[in-house]
């Protein structure tokens, strides 16, 4: 086949559990995520902007129950998620998936159900593990389409769960039993 310099080069990607010296590409897209969907998160692009980069290599820092899975594409973080396992002997079998991103011009070619899917994978290993939770805003009608697919349920809806310049949104609570 003829190189054709007008043709798209296919891209790669590569999905791996963050650390600290992932942090600062981390960090310049967790921001994009607080200045494209401010409404989705609970904390605020100026909050985390003054974040000094020591407290986001120590954010990213693996532990047991907790770490935070990213989808490169040539060598660019392009979406992440977190999850945190409860650690209340009593809520232990229950984790909680935050902070789910992928930036827009990725949005629509699989990066978040590959990401999630790979969070699934890797968290079925862990022992007692029974349910996943997520809350997500209640008109985001594409992110609740993704996590159904996976097999999250809703379960609850909080009425003005968050609250962004003047406006309320409600989030709905979302199960995967596994």
């Amino acid at each position: 086949m003829i190189d054709d310099p007008r043709r798209k080069k296919e891209q790669q990607m590569t999905i791996s559990i963050l650390n600290e010296h992932d942090a600062k590409a981390y960090q310049e897209l967790r921001l994009q995520a607080l200045q494209t969907n401010p409404e989705a998160f609970g904390s605020t692009y100026e909050r985390e902007a003054a974040f000094p980069l020591s407290f986001v290599q120590e954010r990213l820092t693996p532990s047991e129950g907790k770490f935070t899975m990213g989808a490169w594409v040539d060598g660019d973080l392009v979406g992440m998620a977190t999850f945190v396992r409860e650690t209340s002997p009593k809520m232990a079998h229950k984790g909680n998936i935050f902070g789910m991103f992928v930036s827009p011009d990725m949005r629509g070619k699989a990066v978040g159900k590959s990401l999630l899917e790979e969070l699934l994978q890797h968290i079925k290993g862990f022992d007692g593990l029974e349910q996943i939770n997520l809350t997500v805003v209640s008109d985001n009608k594409p992110a609740k389409r993704l996590y159904t697919s996976l097999g999250f349920t809703v379960f609850g809806v909080e009425k003005h769960g968050l609250k962004f310049d003047g406006c309320y949104y409600d989030e709905d609570w979302m199960v995967l039993r596994l």
